[in-house]
């Protein structure tokens, strides 16, 4: 059996387990419910479906973990079995108790299908999973042996292929030693001048591209000079320019703050005057309601410090807090 068939194999049995399972749920859910409700106070009647969703979650937690152990070659235990078991018990108990207790028979074995084939799914699903787990660790450890069979057998041939190829290598080698020690005694002397020609020429490159590569080095340690030069010459220049930039920002603030303190000092002037005996002209007017606006003061006060209108005060505020309205001409006609 292959890996696809016994993977298949797993597919078929987890759904038709999950499938069991989950009718078994729905079914004792919907026949616990009313029997719980019964057996319940009227003001506590909803929580008719709490005990038979505890005890299908119970269920559901042993089948799932019973998978998982299955397929990692594991064993829960006793207490597993002792949990599916009272699980199993329990809902068949709670599934046959309202045909029980009204003596119905048939009603109880009807009743008893579903519970009884969830306790009996569980426990054949565990031992066909197990069976599958067992099988697959057999076939997985028979294709290791194979492997291992095929590896040995494959590293005697090569050791016998190495050995074999050694031994002509060294026939070989044998020969090519005779036969070098035969031309090295003819070619000793050639070889010898070859030698101190090469050498000569090897020194001679030497001494040139230690000249060339001394003029490199005096050259790039020229190039760096005026890098390094040149980048604290920019250095500096940016050094400057951001001290000159934060010198300017630093007036600019300044003044700033000047101008922000000396138009609190007027708008405070101008508010500290009281209210105004009679109407003041109209550019101190116009200032005295900036002033107010600035400091939220009412329509009203902002009138009674210029001695203008109520209205005419609006229109100034509407200006100041939209400059496209028509503030003026409601100025003209409140005038």
């Amino acid at each position: 059996m292959n890996s696809v068939q016994t993977r298949s194999a797993e597919r078929a049995l987890s759904g038709g387990t999950w499938l069991i399972v989950c009718g078994a749920m729905l079914y004792s859910i919907l026949t616990v419910t009313p029997l719980m409700a019964e057996h319940t106070a009227d003001q506590w009647a909803w929580t008719a479906p709490i005990l038979p969703l505890v005890v299908d979650a119970a269920v559901v937690i042993v089948v799932k973990l019973d998978d998982v152990l299955a397929r990692l070659g594991g064993h829960g235990g006793r207490w597993p079995m002792v949990l599916r078991w009272m699980t199993g018990l329990m809902t068949l108990a709670l599934n046959t108790a309202d045909s029980a207790l009204k003596k119905d028979l048939v009603g109880v074995a009807v009743h008893s299908v579903a519970p009884l084939l969830l306790i009996v799914t569980a426990e054949t699903s565990l031992a066909y999973r197990r069976a599958l787990a067992a099988a697959v660790a057999r076939a997985e450890e028979q294709r290791r042996a194979e492997r291992a069979a095929a590896e040995q057998a494959a590293r005697e041939r090569a050791e016998a292929a190495r050995r074999q190829a050694r031994e002509e290598r060294e026939h070989a080698a044998q020969m090519e030693r005779e036969r070098r020690e035969h031309e090295a005694a003819l070619a000793r002397e050639q070889a010898e001048r070859e030698e101190r020609r090469w050498r000569e020429e090897q020194e001679r490159r030497a001494a040139l591209e230690m000249a060339e590569r001394a003029e490199r080095e005096r050259r790039e340690r020229e190039r760096e000079q005026r890098e390094r030069e040149r980048e604290r010459a920019e250095w500096e220049a940016a050094e400057r320019r951001a001290r000159e930039a934060a010198e300017r920002a630093e007036r600019e603030r300044r003044e700033q703050q000047e101008r922000e303190e000396r138009a609190a000092r007027e708008r405070a002037a101008l508010l500290q005057r009281g209210p105004a005996t009679s109407k003041l002209p109209e550019d101190e007017a116009r200032a005295i309601v900036a002033a107010a606006f600035g400091a939220e003061l009412s329509v009203r006060s902002a009138a009674e410090l210029c001695g203008w209108s109520v209205g005419w005060v609006s229109a100034r505020y509407a200006e100041h807090r939209d400059p496209g309205t028509g503030g003026a001409e409601l100025a003209i006609a409140s005038r």
